[in-house]
């Protein structure tokens, strides 16, 4: 891994903003990663983190795999290479963090860019900030080292507060415990098991929303059949049954599979439902070790149906 530069990397690919220092740490509504915001700046609109009212300063806060901070770490250890980017460190409630200052461009005006990484129990938590040149005055080196200082992670995000992001509502959670948001406002994970010890071994469900799908009835099922099989994790996946139903009303596809899954290699069966709609469709796919599916199904079922648009 290239020391460090993927922190950078990774802000490029997101639109950054951040918050102002506040008495009390902020969580951006679904994450685990919170921290006590720069004054100025108050919750993004458009994605996880903070932002100037003017939108010229932005932090972007989420997560990622747990693994992220051990390959930074690493590469912390490693020294900076060739990068030309110089590594620090910093003590934070969540633990020790690493993060990097760098120069760039954004749209022509010049702007600094820093990114940090703090371990979690089960992810890693992001935050990517940029500053343009005519607000470091403000928002110099040392104010957003002391916002770093302030990053903290809990250990769960309720259960209520995680639905309300998404764009529908699920209204049956059928006994699973594990709540854990996958994408902000995209998609959501419903398991028996957690990152820990992986989500393979036991049932689970992933809900979210897709766009694109196609509006005739023979593309819709050669799309389902392709989007089954390219599910991620899942291998060796060979098609049981796929056929045309209705979900609520509305046209849907429902694919079943055999396949394996986790590193343990744990013979799964999976099904996936796409509900068409008009811009978006809805994706479910939800997954059982093969001696658990007879239970499990019943309860996949209950969340399917229990899916409802909001407004």
């Amino acid at each position: 891994m290239t020391p460090i530069r993927p922190l950078a990397a990774l802000a490029l690919l997101f639109v950054i903003a951040f918050p102002a220092l506040a008495a009390d740490p902020v969580y951006p509504p679904g994450l685990r990663l919170g921290m006590v915001p720069l004054i100025g700046l108050s919750p993004a609109k458009t994605f996880t983190g903070f932002e100037s009212e003017d939108q010229s300063v932005k932090v972007l806060v989420t997560e990622l795999p747990p693994d992220a901070y051990g390959e930074v770490a690493n590469a912390f250890k490693a020294g900076p290479g060739g990068t030309g980017v110089k590594p620090d460190k910093i003590e934070t409630p969540a633990g020790l963090a690493y993060y990097t200052v760098e120069t760039g461009k954004q749209g022509g005006a010049a702007v600094k860019r820093y990114s940090m990484i703090v371990p979690g129990k089960g992810f890693s938590g992001y935050v990517a900030v940029q500053i343009p040149e005519n607000a470091t005055k403000i928002y110099s080196d040392e104010a957003v080292r002391q916002m770093f200082a302030t990053a903290v992670t809990r250990t769960e995000v309720p259960v209520d507060e995680q639905l309300g992001q998404m764009p529908f509502k699920v209204t049956d959670l059928a006994d699973f415990k594990n709540i854990r948001t996958l994408a902000p406002r995209a998609s959501i994970i419903l398991a028996d098991g957690d990152e820990t010890t992986g989500f393979e071994p036991k049932p689970y469900v992933i809900i979210g929303l897709i766009g694109s799908t196609p509006q005739q009835a023979d593309d819709r099922a050669r799309f389902a059949q392709e989007a089954a099989t390219q599910i991620p994790g899942v291998r060796e996946a060979r098609i049981t049954m796929s056929e045309p139903i209705r979900i609520g009303g509305m046209p849907a596809y429902e694919t079943r599979l055999d396949a394996v899954s986790g590193k343990d290699k744990t013979e799964v069966t999976v099904v996936q439902w796409i509900r068409f709609g008009g811009g978006t469709s809805l994706r479910i796919i939800a997954s059982a070790p093969r001696d658990q599916w007879s239970v499990a199904f019943p309860r996949f079922r209950a969340v399917r149906d229990g899916i409802q648009p909001k407004g």
